[in-house]
Parts: C-alpha cells; structure tokens; sequence
C-alpha cells in the first residue's frame, strides 16, 4: 500500500529558491579539497599517489550517507533530519579545518562527506513539495543550485586558499553552515513522513528496488559513469595547470573553474525538456557530449591551450548535468512513498563512480600523465554510451514480441 505525503504539492518560488542555494551551500563541501589536494597533501605529509584520496574518502563517505542516512527521508520529518545533518555537518568542518595529519584529513573528510548528504535529503523533499507536471521544474532549479555548487566550489576554495591558506574554507563553510541551519528551521514546512516503515525495513527494502526497477539501475550506472569521469577531470586538471606550460597559481585555478562553471545553466533547461518526455535523447546528448569533451582533452596534451581545456570542461560539465536532471525526474516518477531511497540508491552510484574516478586520477597522472588520465575519461564515456545502446536493442526486442 502506497501513502500520500503528507506535505502538500505546494511549493513556492522563494522557496525553491532558498532549498537550490542550500543543496549548493552544502555539497560545496565535498569538493572544496579538490583543488587543493596537492597542497593539504604536501602538508600533512600524504605520498603524490595518494593525494586523490582526499578526494575519494570524502565521496565514500557521501557514498556511506546517501546508504544509510538518506533513506531516513522516507521515515522522518524533513526539516528535522536536514537541519540535523547541518548541526552534523558543522561539527565535521570544524574537525578538519584543525586536523594536522594524514588520518586526521582524512577520517575528517569522510565525515565531511557523510553529513553533507543533507543535500540529498534537501532534492526529494523538494520533489515532493511540487506537482507531477512541475516535478521537472522544480528538481532542476533545486539541482541547478547543487550543480553551481558543485562548479563554484573549487574556484571559491582556489581564491580563499590564496588568500588565507587552505584551512580557511573549512571554517567560512562551518559559519555559513550554522546560519543555514537557523534559517531551515525558521522557513521550511515541517512535513511528516511519508512511509510507515521503520529504519531496519528500509535499509532491507535498497537491494530489492535494485532488482525491481530497471530504470533505477539504469540511469544509476549511466551517471555513475559519467560521474566517473567528471571526478577524473577534475580532480587531475588541477595537477595539470601548475605545471609548465600552464604555470597557474591557485587564482589562475579558481579563473579556470570559474569559466567551466558555466556548463551547470543547463540544469533548467534540461528540466523543462524533461518534462515534455526527451528523456532518451536528453541521456545521448549527455553521454555524447562527456566523450566528446574528453577528445578535446587529449587535444589539450598536443597543443596545451588553455581556451581548448575551458571549453572541454564546460562541454563535460553540461553533459554531467544534462544526464542528473533527466535521470532524476524518471526516477522521481517511480513513487513519493519511496522517494528518499531512490534518490540515496541513484546517489551512491553517481558518488560511487565519482569516488573511482577520483583515485584512479591520482594513479593515472602520476603513472601516465595528462594523456593516460584523458583516454580513462574516454573509457567511462564510452562505457555510458555502450549502455545506453541496450536501450534502442530493449525497445526494438519489445516490439518484435509485440508483432
């Protein structure tokens, strides 16, 4: 038996507005290092090899949350699980903008990653906010905020590392973190949950939805691809700029993030479209555009242009958001009771393939350089593309049956 939320399909412009700023403020957080891994890793004393794992310890423990705390969506109210999770989250900034030691960075980062699935929570609780017909609109500029933040959040940390040293952004974050949280509390409706399972069944009933629902899996490994490779990027290209011919301080860094940003605008756009059912051709334009970005990389390793690489990331950055959007409306579509585990279930392996990306950039650029790092990202594309072809093979055997 299906129960309706109880929170009614009423949401308004402003607070959409307020739930897109949030998820972006939130998720900043896990990617705040990327830039400045090299840095922290010279400083706690972490080999060249392993400076990916900084990367990759807080997209598992991201991986960990949407698991085990996402789902509690489904169980307890909204506004005291989000707020909660920002109390959770300030506490873990705090311990990692004072961590000296490679264990101490990293065990911090994994809880940076973990309480910052307050994000997660943040999306479907919107979804269930809006109508059927506006859930596209409405997930994609909730989204559009988390991708800005995504993008922004290496060139915020690039410039306020120059300015103040690395440790800074942590403790800026932990502030702005606090205040989020007096202002969830005060503005958001405070909802009841919207299935009658307790935690022991819900955590039970992820594996089952995997098997159960093919869309799911599916747009779960076509972003866990792509994120993959979007992970790859950039955590690598950072490497790369610093060094001859590009010489790039972390202000040249930040510029660079700052233009390849640009690629998150789709995000609307993508949800509106979604909306109207080109979903399928929304998913081959994104996956087509990934590979498509990662053969302009390689062309970077030839003609080192700076303008080439920018064009490269937002081309790689639109195709990553083009394919959240759409897998996410379909996926949304499935249920409201289920809505919090299938939104954790789809965002473990979009992290997933993020935090395999993340540690194979470090092996690859420090075993191959640029070009073995650009033809990995070629590989992930490839590999979405391939997956996505057993679509058109599905439909045309459904049909043949049907003849």
């Amino acid at each position: 038996m299906t129960n309706t939320p109880s929170v009614a399909p009423a949401i308004t412009g402003p607070l959409t507005l307020l739930l897109a700023v949030a998820c972006g403020l939130i998720v900043a957080n896990i990617y705040y290092i990327q830039p400045l891994a090299g840095w922290v890793a010279d400083e706690v004393g972490l080999s060249a090899l392993a400076t990916g794992l900084l990367v990759t310890f807080t997209q598992i423990g991201y991986g960990l949350g949407l698991i085990f705390i996402v789902p509690l969506g489904d169980i307890v109210a909204g506004r005291r699980l989000i707020v909660t999770m920002l109390g959770l989250l300030t506490l873990s900034l705090i311990v990692l903008s004072l961590a000296f030691s490679p264990t101490l960075v990293l065990g911090a980062s994994l809880l940076v990653g973990l309480t910052s699935v307050a994000a997660q929570v943040i999306v479907p609780f919107a979804g269930n906010l809006a109508t059927d017909a506006t859930r596209g609109r409405v997930v994609g500029n909730v989204m559009s905020g988390l991708l800005f933040g995504i993008m922004l959040s290496r060139p915020v940390s690039s410039l306020l590392a120059h300015w103040f040293g690395w440790r800074s952004i942590f403790v800026i974050s932990a502030v702005a973190t606090v205040l989020l949280a007096v202002v969830m509390q005060r503005r958001l409706p405070s909802g009841q949950p919207s299935s009658k399972l307790d935690y022991a069944g819900i955590l039970r009933s992820l594996p089952g939805y995997v098997v159960k629902y093919p869309l799911l899996r599916r747009r779960a490994l076509y972003h866990a691809a792509l994120f993959g490779a979007f992970s790859l990027f950039w955590t690598a290209v950072p490497l790369l700029l610093v060094r001859p011919p590009f010489n790039l301080d972390q202000r040249g860094i930040a510029l660079f993030s700052l233009a390849a940003a640009a690629g998150a605008l789709v995000a609307p756009l993508a949800g509106r479209a979604a909306d109207r059912g080109w979903t399928r051709q929304l998913t081959g334009t994104a996956i087509s555009l990934v590979v498509f970005s990662f053969f302009l990389c390689l062309l970077t390793g030839q003609i080192r242009s700076i303008p080439v690489l920018v064009l490269a990331a937002i081309l790689l950055d639109m195709g990553v958001s083009i394919n959240l959007i759409t897998s996410q409306r379909a996926i949304f579509a499935l249920g409201a009771e289920t809505r919090s585990r299938f939104n954790g279930l789809f965002m473990a392996f979009f992290f997933g393939g993020g935090a395999v990306g993340s540690a194979l950039a470090g092996y690859t650029f420090a075993t191959g350089g640029w070009p073995l790092t650009c033809r990995a990202g070629v590989v992930f594309g490839l590999a979405a593309l391939l997956y996505y072809a057993t679509e058109f093979r599905q439909r045309d055997a459904i049909r043949q049956t049907m003849d």
